[in-house]
Order: structure tokens, then sequence, then C-alpha cells
């Protein structure tokens, strides 16, 4: 009888213990990932996809800008090398590495993770991939071709998943890494005539999600942005289908400019949000 006293007072005890354990570890946890978003991206090597226009060529921009050692991932190699000229001139150091590599993200994974190794023997480890390869067709479903769902799940979704799993063990080995992917409004919501669309940022959500989880303990970050639409060429190209309907749901949301979005991504990513909600 005794014996269980003792125990139950030594129970009672660690109650008065809890709070500052709980406390104890929101605090662990803030200041850790305060550290690990305060790292600079100077001299840090900072991989692209869809790089060569819009927002993706802006956010090589604003890496160059804060000296970071920048590859432009895309198909087109003339627009590579465009996007590469004026990637240069936002440097801050004429000894900047920004460099080009031809892919197309919808390929095979063992032609990705060859690729990435190559631009990894090039450029050094990667610090950050900014997955920005992504496209958008318009239109009820029946006005969709079978080959542009297709497309839209490759690019959209495995576009950004190959090259996710081409660096992520390389970035846990090495304990430090951020990842980013660009979703859209439509992976909260789905909107008319963006049904295949919004089913491919939808997976790509779920997978930033998930991956955060797996990561969280590594020295990795995630996050994922939700751009409304963003005047690029590709959005161009979405209004020449897009239907009525579409188009004044959409503009409820306005119409950004590229730098701004990818300012805004590049700000919160360094600041460890991950999530981020981009409005007008």
């Amino acid at each position: 009888m005794e014996f269980a006293f003792t125990i139950l007072s030594y129970l009672c005890s660690l109650l008065y213990f809890l709070p500052l354990i709980f406390v104890a570890g929101i605090l662990y946890d803030f200041v850790r990932y305060k550290t690990l978003s305060s790292a600079s991206l100077l001299k840090k090597h900072v991989v692209i996809t869809g790089a060569s226009s819009g927002i993706g060529k802006s956010f090589a921009c604003e890496a160059a800008r804060r000296g970071a050692n920048v590859t432009l991932v895309a198909r087109n190699v003339d627009k590579l090398k465009e996007a590469e000229i004026e990637v240069k001139k936002c440097c801050i150091d004429p000894m900047q590495g920004i460099s080009t590599f031809s892919v197309d993200v919808t390929q095979s994974y063992s032609v990705i993770r060859e690729a990435f190794a190559e631009i990894e023997k090039e450029g050094g480890p990667i610090f950050m991939l900014m997955n920005c390869a992504g496209t958008a067709v318009c239109g009820i479903l029946e006005d969709i071709s079978p080959a542009d769902i297709k497309n839209m799940t490759d690019l959209n979704y495995h576009g950004s998943v190959f090259p996710t799993k081409a660096v992520i063990e390389g970035m846990k080995s090495r304990g430090e890494g951020h990842v980013i992917f660009t979703a859209s409004e439509a992976a909260f919501l789905g909107i008319y005539g963006l049904a295949p669309y919004s089913a491919s940022k939808y997976a790509l959500r779920g997978f930033a999600e998930a991956l955060q989880m797996e990561v969280k303990y590594s020295g990795l970050q995630v996050t994922v942005a939700f751009p409304p639409d963003t005047d690029t060429p590709g959005f161009e190209i979405e209004e020449l289908s897009k239907p009525r309907e579409t188009r004044l749901i959409c503009q409820s949301s306005g119409l950004l400019k590229p730098d701004t979005v990818a300012i805004k991504i590049m700000n919160d990513a360094l600041h460890y949000n991950m999530k981020r909600y981009l409005m007008n």
C-alpha cells in the first residue's frame, strides 16, 4: 500500500511538469525552424523546374539576387538560354554560377534521376528545389482530350514528384534542404472548367503535406504555394479555351505579376511557412 502511494505521489508530481514540457517542446520546434529558415541562399545551389518563363524564371532571378548558384531546368533550349541571360543580370557576384539543363520532367523516373544527378555533378549539392513546371487546359470535361488530361497529370503531379524523389535522399543525408511546390487555388476546391487540372493540383497538395511529415525531423523544409491567376505565357494559352464561367470565377482572385508571386514564395519559404496563400 505504501509503495502504491509512493508511485501515485510520483505520478502526481509529474503533472506539475507537463505544462513546462509542453511549452519546451513548442519552443524547441519554434527555435529549430527559425534557425533553419534563417539560412541564407548565398552560394547555395537552387534548382528551378519550369524556369524558362513565368513564375519559374522570376524565382530564378530572385534566387540570383540573394547570391545563389542557380540551375534553370526546362524543355526548350532556346528559351532556357534567353532566361539564363536575364538571370545572370540579377547576380550580385560575378562568381555566381548560373546554368541551364534541358529535360522533360514528364519522362520516366530513371531519366529524371539521371538528369538531377548530372545537375548536382555540375552545380554541387542541391539546397533548394523549386518545382514550378506545370500546365492548364481549360474546358468542360468532354471538350478536353485524353492526351491533355494525361499531360496535366504527368506535368503537374509527376513532374514535381519525380524531381523531388531524385533529390530528397541527398538532402536528408546532408541534413538540410528545401523543396517548394507550386500548386494553385484549385488545390483547395474544384473549379468549373478545370476538373482535370484541379485534380492534379489536389494531388500535389496532398503529396506536399505528407512529405512535410516525413522530412520534418531530418532538417528539411517543404513549402507549397497556392497562387491565383498569374500573368505568364501559360496563362495566355489558358485564356484561349477558358469557359466564361471559369473566367468569372478566376477573376475574383485577381491577376498577379510573376515577379510578385516569386518574391512572396521566396520570402515565405525562407521564413518557414509550409503553406503560402497568395491573394491579390
